[in-house]
């Protein structure tokens, strides 16, 4: 029989970290072969199961991506956009898969994962769940469905402790929305009002973000016509969907050809 698909977590002591660690190690269809993480970081070079306050795992945190991805067939990213962009090339180098869930991208980030994907085949998605890619699927049909009588406003929360704003989500549901209308995004998005604003703008994507406690992920898509609102909604309440996507994203990848792919491939929608 042959050996699992070997998996590595970037990124491992973080929250999504810790959960990739635990979800593949358990999996009985792939092995935790390398946590990664930062130079400098304290668990580096301790055995990840015992770094979490478990047992053992028979796998050491390394700071080097060369060693870590020495016997992957995929890479699992939910880290910042630097060290993402910087692995990509790595990963792409071993040809192995690199799902990507980091938000916060710009442009020029997105070019270099552009430029890795034409040697390996590359995940990203804002979003690993199936009910969220359901949900920018009902978002851009909708869309297309109501014309600009109907404002669109995308409204999200989570915990306190996340750093960009929008989500990565609502910009996704953003981009659905957008190309349902048939518009590119930035130059319909409104990300921020304050002060003495104006009217809204006809034919303008509003964008509001909650931040506070310990709120996983919700989102809502509000469709605000005359008389009447249409409001699409998920919520979010435990972090593992997210993990349990990405994985499954990994073993879906391996053995594709190099390219750029998201969800919406991965779960066939």
């Amino acid at each position: 029989m042959s050996e699992l698909p070997g998996i590595v977590v970037n990124g491992a002591s973080g929250r999504m970290g810790r959960m990739l660690v635990k979800l593949v190690s358990e999996s009985p269809a792939a092995r935790l072969v390398s946590a990664l993480e930062r130079p400098g970081h304290d668990w580096i070079g301790q055995d990840i199961g015992e770094a979490m306050g478990g047992a053992a795992l028979g796998v050491p945190v390394t700071d080097d991506p060369l060693e870590a991805m020495a016997k992957a067939q995929a890479v699992v990213d939910f880290t910042a956009p630097a060290a993402t962009v910087a692995l990509a090339d790595i990963a792409a180098q071993a040809r192995a898969v690199h799902v990507i869930g980091t938000t916060g991208l710009r442009d020029d980030d997105l070019t270099r994962l552009a430029a890795a994907a034409r040697h390996a085949t590359i995940i990203r998605a804002g979003n690993m769940s199936l009910g969220v890619n359901l949900l920018v699927q009902l978002t851009r049909k909708v869309a297309e469905a109501l014309d600009e009588a109907f404002d669109i406003e995308i409204v999200e929360a989570h915990h306190r402790h996340k750093v960009d704003a929008p989500s990565g989500t609502a910009l996704m549901l953003g981009e659905a929305a957008a190309e349902g209308r048939g518009v590119k995004l930035d130059r319909v998005a409104d990300r921020g009002r304050d002060g003495i604003t104006g009217a809204r703008v006809d034919g303008h994507i509003g964008f509001s973000a909650i931040r506070g406690g310990d709120i996983v992920g919700e989102h809502d898509v509000i469709f605000a016509g005359a008389g009447e609102r249409v409001i699409l909604r998920h919520v979010a309440t435990d972090r593992a969907i997210f993990a349990r996507g990405a994985l499954k994203a990994a073993l879906w990848g391996i053995g594709r050809k190099p390219g750029s792919y998201d969800m919406m491939d991965v779960l066939g929608l």
